[in-house]
């Protein structure tokens, strides 16, 4: 190495200066209006404020404004609150391993004033003044006297002036602005003894009263469409205590925007916790669809790490196998403890229904009445929506997709169906269906009909019921399989001859293994194809055997399956749907009756494997509103 070559590479290291330092430190913690409430808010709490009044303009960059009614601060104190890591919240070190406020890093003021202009207004109940501070990036520009009231007020303007490409590379106003009101709504529900307002260009936003209940905050935040889908939730052990709501099958999200979690009431993201969140629901939700979930964690703050993200927007968790698992156990025996049966919702402008009836028409095997012309029927019940929100199946992503084309069973093939779950229930012991029987028992059970040869129409606990036979009887089917380990075959008298291409083969062999265990026999034959020998006997007599066509491509369309148990569950809940009553099959009323019945004893009967609803009731309120009866 030359001496030149040295004093090239010895001159590129520079001190940086306190201003340059102070702006990246910044930019760790201030990376959007949203930052600045967030820190400011947390800081209120802090102060154990009951009241917190946000104000913002343009969307955050023109001017942010947060008042609160807290403890305020000392002359003293106001003076140095500007400082880089000035902090009340912490002494040494040690209470690192034991943060139960909000801010504790003394970067929150210092970072913000770095990149904006300040004015703080404080005051202490037991001062007869207050204090004024105004600071920017070079510094504290001026300390003084003030009257006000009692508590805190920040106002935070021209934001990101002097770091104009951090501001360049903000979103939309729409963006910016939906980050602060997700800021304020997550605060005001980890902390709802405190009244949160939120005004954004002089207009209230967000108004949530304080109240000592979770639930009134969610209310106000989020509707009473939601609340009212919502379950609670309580946990207890040595380890946690859990608490909050999370909602019904029925109410879902494309995204997690439905998802609040809270540690020791500091709002985190942990897609730790929503997924443990998610298999706690197991089969009842579609695939690609997330529950809502509002959930308080209260744990020993030795076994959380805080201080691992500069915006302490992430936690590190010690024991996390046992948390996730507390979790899922939480969430199951909520949803175990109520009816998940979703109601019909009926809106303020839905327009007057009309359902013409067509005179009954028996047929033979005591065939069901049946409602004419589907197309009146279809517009009467698709404008409601189910607790709130519209279920829209063609959103669903699940790989069993049902056939468009009108297609008809006959009712011998339903009671050869029938029959098949009937037996399979049966062979389990009396002791273990007493133990697998879900919480859903409504006295009797009126059948009135079929529609559409899909539909079964039936009245339960006074309410009218609709079932999808389909989903119901998938459902039915998916447990028994799921139970049953080691299925019987049966040898096909002709095999079947599968053509692959090479991703297809690739993928097969991850479902081989299970395959066999349930009673396929599947082998190579030939570079690209596979034969296929044997079958499970829940098909009974396999008369047509494009059925493992069927299976085999419902499987192949997935793609690779990572876990044992994603896939071996994904391998039940295919052969039910194949092996499931069809829609399009016709049902007399026995059959309807029996299928009711078989749908009692499942452990889950409100969705089927794909987490599509099984049923859904019409209130006699809500269908008075149907018919806009009044009174």
């Amino acid at each position: 190495m030359t001496d030149k070559a040295c004093d090239i590479r010895g001159s590129r290291i520079r001190l940086l200066d306190e201003s340059t330092i102070n702006k990246i430190a910044a930019g760790e913690v201030i990376e959007r209006p949203a930052s600045v409430v967030k820190e400011l808010i947390e800081n209120s709490i802090d102060a154990h404020a009951s009241e917190v009044r946000v104000e913002i303009g343009g969307y955050g960059t023109k001017s942010i404004l947060v008042v609160d009614n807290g403890a305020g601060m000392s002359h003293t104190d106001a003076s140095l609150a500007f400082k880089k890591h000035a902090t009340s919240k912490i002494n040494t070190i040690e209470d690192l391993d034991r943060i139960l406020t909000m801010g504790f890093r003394g970067e929150a003021l210092a970072s913000i004033a770095s990149v904006a202009r300040v004015e703080l207004v404080t005051r202490q109940e037991d001062s007869i003044e207050g204090t004024k501070v105004v600071v920017d990036g070079s510094g504290i520009r001026n300390i003084g006297s003030a009257g006000t009231a009692v508590g805190t007020s920040i106002l935070v303007n021209d934001l990101f002036y002097s770091t104009p490409a951090r501001k360049k590379y903000l979103k939309s106003a729409r963006t910016e602005l939906a980050h602060i009101i997700d800021v304020v709504s997550r605060n005001s529900l980890a902390h709802s003894d405190v009244s949160f307002t939120l005004v954004i260009d002089g207009r209230v936003t967000l108004r949530s009263p304080s109240s000592t209940k979770m639930l009134d905050s969610i209310i106000h935040l989020y509707g009473a469409d939601v609340a009212r889908s919502l379950v609670p939730l309580e946990y207890e052990s040595d380890l946690l205590t859990i608490s909050g709501y999370i909602s019904k099958p029925e109410l879902t999200r494309s995204g997690k925007d439905l998802q609040v979690f809270f540690i020791n009431g500091r709002s985190i993201f942990s897609n730790q916790i929503s997924n443990a969140v998610r298999l706690g629901y197991y089969t009842l939700l579609p695939k690609g669809r997330y529950p809502a979930a509002f959930l308080n964690i209260i744990i020993d703050p030795v076994n959380v790490d805080v201080n691992v993200h500069p915006a302490k927007r992430e936690v590190r968790l010690s024991h996390e196998k046992e948390i996730e698992a507390m979790v899922i156990s939480a969430v199951e025996d909520a949803l175990g403890r109520g009816s998940l049966v979703p109601e019909v919702q009926v809106k303020k402008k839905d327009v007057p229904v009309q359902v013409r009836l067509s005179e009954p028409e028996v047929k033979e095997e005591q065939e069901p009445i049946k409602i004419s012309d589907e197309s009146e029927v279809s517009n009467a019940l698709d404008r409601p929506s189910i607790s709130g929100a519209s279920y829209d199946s063609s959103s669903q992503n699940s790989v069993i997709k049902e056939n468009k084309e009108p297609y008809h069973y006959p009712a011998k093939d339903t009671q050869k169906r029938l029959k098949k779950s009937e037996r399979l229930q049966m062979s389990v012991t009396s002791n273990e269906v007493a133990e697998l029987s879900s919480s859903f028992k409504p006295s009797d059970v009126k059948v009135y009909g079929q529609h559409a040869d899909l539909y079964i129409i039936c009245e339960m606990d006074g309410k009218l019921i609709l079932i999808d036979q389909h989903a119901a009887h998938e459902r039915i089917m998916y447990e028994e399989v799921l139970r049953m380990q080691d299925l019987a075959w049966q040898e096909l008298i002709t095999p079947v001859t599968l053509d692959l291409s090479q991703k297809e083969k690739a993928t097969i062999e991850d479902f081989i293994p299970d395959l066999e265990k349930m009673g396929f026999s599947i082998s190579e034959f030939g570079p690209k194809s596979y034969v296929v020998t044997t079958v499970p006997s829940i098909f009974g007599k396999l008369e047509d055997t494009d059925v493992i066509h069927d299976i085999i491509s419902d499987l192949l369309s997935t793609g690779r399956v990572k876990e044992d148990t994603e896939r071996y569950d994904l391998l039940c809940s295919t052969m039910a749907c194949r092996a499931a009553i069809k829609a399009g099959a016709v049902c007399n009323t026995g059959q309807m009756e029996e299928l009711i019945r078989q749908l009692m004893r499942c452990n889950n009967p409100y969705t089927c494997p794909h987490g599509r609803p099984t049923m859904i009731s019409f209130t006699k309120d809500e269908l008075a509103k149907l018919f806009k009866r009044t009174g």
